[in-house]
C-alpha cells in the first residue's frame, strides 16, 4: 500500500516534471496542494496531473476515491489505494481507469515494517532526491447539495527487493514512457498492464525515520531525517 508521502519540490518543477500547464487560475485552485509538505495523509487534498478538457493540468483532489454512486463521504477513507491486480475488475475503480488516469508527483514516500508491536517507519525516494510519479484514478462525486467532489486512489503493486524487507507493496512508479502511455486517453486496459510492475530497484534508495511519523500531524523536515538507532526506543509512541 502506500500511506503516506511528501512534496517538498518548487511548483514549476512538479509542472514541468509531469508535463501539466500550471497557470494562475490553477493556483488558485490548488490551494495547498503544491506547498511543501512532508508528511502528506489520506483524506487530505493532493495535488495530481489530470486531463480536463484544457489539456493536462495540475488540480487539487481528495485522496480516498468516491465513487458516484457513494451514499456519502465516509466510503473514501477505505478507498486511499487501489490494487493494480484488480483495478479493471472492481466496480468502484474500473470506470476510472478506462477514463480518468492521474499523476500523482512525490518527493518521496513511506512505508512502515512491523517489528512486534512497533511500527518503524522509513523512507523512500529517488537517489540523491527529485521526483516520482505515482498512477492514480480519480472520480466526480456529488453530495446532496450539489457540491462536486474530485478524489483518487493510488494504484499499488507487488513490492521490489528493496521494498520487500519493509513492506509487500509499493505504488505503482511511472518513468516517462509510462507517464505518457497512462494518461493516454486512448489506451485499453489491457495495454496498461506492463506499467504495473514493481519499479527497479535504483529507482529508490531507503532509510529508517522517527516513529513521529506515524503521526499525521507530524509535520516539517524532521520527518525525513534519518532515524539513529537508538530511537527505536526513544521515539514518541504512535
Amino acid at each position: 500500500m502506500c500511506g503516506r508521502f511528501t512534496l517538498t519540490a518548487p511548483r514549476a518543477d512538479v509542472a514541468r516534471f509531469l508535463a501539466a500547464e500550471l497557470g494562475p487560475e490553477d493556483d488558485a485552485c490548488l490551494g495547498d496542494a503544491l506547498e511543501p509538505r512532508w508528511n502528506i495523509a489520506p483524506t487530505q487534498g493532493v495535488a495530481a496531473a489530470l486531463e480536463d478538457g484544457r489539456g493536462r493540468r495540475l488540480a487539487r483532489l481528495h485522496w480516498g476515491l468516491l465513487p458516484p454512486w457513494a451514499k456519502d463521504r465516509t466510503m473514501a477513507a477505505r478507498m486511499t489505494n487501489a490494487r493494480s491486480e484488480t483495478v479493471a475488475e472492481k466496480p468502484a475503480f474500473r470506470e476510472a481507469l478506462r477514463q480518468r488516469r492521474c499523476l500523482v508527483p512525490m518527493s518521496g514516500f513511506y512505508e512502515w515494517q512491523k517489528d512486534g508491536r512497533l511500527r518503524l517507519p522509513w523512507h523512500f525516494r529517488r537517489p540523491g532526491g527529485g521526483l516520482l510519479a505515482a498512477a492514480a484514478i480519480w472520480e466526480r462525486w456529488r453530495g446532496e447539495d450539489g457540491a462536486e467532489l474530485r478524489s483518487l486512489a493510488l494504484l499499488t503493486t507487488a513490492a521490489n527487493a528493496l521494498m520487500a524487507p519493509v513492506h509487500h507493496r509499493m505504488p505503482v512508479l511511472l518513468d516517462e514512457p509510462g507517464r505518457a502511455l497512462w494518461m493516454d486517453p486512448g489506451a485499453s486496459t489491457g495495454q496498461l498492464e506492463p506499467l504495473y510492475a514493481p519499479a527497479p530497484e535504483p529507482w529508490l534508495e531507503r532509510w529508517r525515520v522517527s516513529r513521529a511519523v506515524n503521526r499525521s500531524s507530524f509535520e516539517g523536515p524532521a520527518c525525513v531525517e534519518p532515524a539513529p538507532p537508538e530511537s527505536l526506543f526513544e521515539d514518541p509512541p504512535a
